[in-house]
């Protein structure tokens, strides 16, 4: 087995380089938020394979014994509740909400911080549609950025939990992927789940950037039917 193409040097010259003038302390804050984002990655990691070995019909047991735990511990942990079907693209892009509620500072993860997470997955069906309407990353940015509330004062540890309007925005794109009669929910998907999530952040940005409900899902209908052998990765 090949090792991984990254070591503890690469992500110290990377912090270093990106926090020129950052003091010891503030690079300590900086660390936990990556070292965070990296764990969550890990999770997925094992999630994709488990439901994988899941279709082939291997039991929680044999899944527990290659993690190295119990056949409890295993389904507690990697069960696909609740963002079973997400692409791979899409569940990047929750944690990079998590990423941008805790960059903030905030004790919650709202749609708001959502939107942003896709607007940071480039590979994403999601981050093409938003820059077609909005012509640059910056304006969407931007938008999302004026409307979300300001950065707290302390940085957080441990869980950030979903706003109630994040939740729902969650299961409005399991019936937006539902209605469209795809299997999968992807960024496109979630995009749709924000517009739907009345009074939020996000579907406030993007009417004001000129999205509809309507609109927008019958461009997600044209797009997915253009590129049917693309489902992971959106």
């Amino acid at each position: 087995m090949s090792p991984l193409d990254i070591s503890l040097a690469d992500l110290i010259a990377r912090l270093d380089e990106e926090l020129p003038e950052a003091d010891e302390l503030a690079r300590i804050s900086e660390a936990r938020l990556r070292a965070q984002t990296l764990s969550d990655l890990g999770d997925q990691l094992i999630d994709h394979y488990v439901s994988k070995a899941k279709r082939t019909g291997a039991s929680w047991t044999q899944i527990g014994d290659a993690i190295g735990v119990s056949k409890q511990a295993a389904q507690q942990r990697h069960a696909p509740a609740p963002f079973e079907r997400f692409t791979n693209l899409n569940r990047h892009g929750i944690v990079l909400a998590q990423e941008a509620a805790r960059t903030h500072k905030h004790d919650f993860i709202g749609t708001g911080h959502l939107l942003l997470g896709l607007l940071g997955e480039p590979r994403g069906l999601a981050y093409e549609l938003l820059l077609a309407k909005a012509e640059s990353e910056q304006r969407v940015r931007e938008a999302i950025e004026e409307a979300l509330p300001p950065v707290g004062e302390k940085a957080l540890r441990g869980h950030i939990a979903f706003r109630p309007e994040s939740k729902e925005a969650i299961e409005q794109a399991r019936h937006a992927s539902a209605d469209l009669g795809h299997d999968w929910v992807g960024t496109e998907h979630m995009l749709l789940g924000l517009i739907h999530a009345e009074e939020s952040t996000a579907g406030g940005v993007l009417r004001t950037l000129g999205f509809t409900p309507e609109e927008l899902r019958e461009t997600v209908r044209a797009e997915a039917a253009a590129r049917p052998a693309a489902h992971d990765e959106r």
